[in-house]
């Protein structure tokens, strides 16, 4: 079965760190975040937007322009056909990334192999993420992810998005100290819209520039920290 592809960016030097990249998005998602900002890729069974075949097509074209392929979504890991896309690639010369939840430790771990880099969501603080998603028992296979991803020593960033109805920003410090404990070296708060609240999102980098002191005393010099904004 071919991979189900709900969309294609042709050219991205931000989601793929040092490397100029496409990124494809996978189509299916098993959570149902308030803030997603790919709701249209959620359902698996929706139409594909791309043949997987047209987007091995593109990939040819560009060998020798582009460094590497970004698998995003949804959430990839969703798809069984993820492992052969990732081998098909890796044998054109790319290198190869993934942008996932963590929903999926098993498969991320089979997975590993085949990718060049990580990032990792975390949704929140770990009480809090089976909210966020609203599915039961995603908090620990997040957990099982990250353990997964820094046993395996492959190069990643973990990175949250957040906005302050989601939970209070000391929840956000408490996690940022919860991921540094775990060996997390690399993690990313992203300021997200609320579309509920007005100003949500300037009210979320407000807040995110006014921990960026603490945020940066937890990792210091363990890690980088560095604020990024999803609008959403």
């Amino acid at each position: 079965m071919a991979l189900r592809v709900g969309g294609l960016t042709r050219l991205t030097t931000i989601d793929f760190p040092g490397r100029l990249a496409a990124v494809v998005f996978c189509q299916g998602c098993p959570w149902r975040c308030g803030y997603c900002h790919n709701p249209d890729l959620l359902d698996a069974a929706a139409p594909a937007a791309l043949a997987w075949d047209e987007v091995l097509a593109f990939l040819r074209q560009r060998r020798g322009l582009l460094d590497g392929v970004v698998f995003s979504g949804g959430e990839p890991l969703t798809q069984s056909a993820l492992p052969e896309a990732l081998a098909q690639v890796r044998a054109l010369g790319f290198a190869t990334a993934l942008h996932t939840g963590g929903m999926y430790p098993d498969r991320l771990a089979a997975a590993l192999p085949l990718l060049d880099w990580v990032g990792l969501d975390i949704k929140g603080p770990w009480q809090r993420i089976d909210t966020i998603t609203g599915v039961p028992g995603s908090s620990q296979r997040v957990r099982q992810s990250l353990q997964v991803l820094l046993q395996a020593g492959v190069p990643g960033q973990c990175r949250t998005t957040w906005h302050p109805g989601l939970f209070a920003p000391g929840e956000l410090l408490e996690l940022a100290r919860a991921l540094a404990d775990l060996g997390v070296r690399d993690w990313v708060p992203q300021a997200c819209q609320d579309a509920r609240r007005p100003g949500s999102l300037q009210q979320a980098h407000r807040e995110l520039a006014a921990l960026r002191g603490a945020l940066a005393q937890v990792f210091a010099p363990r890690a980088s920290c560095t604020e990024t904004a999803a609008a959403a």
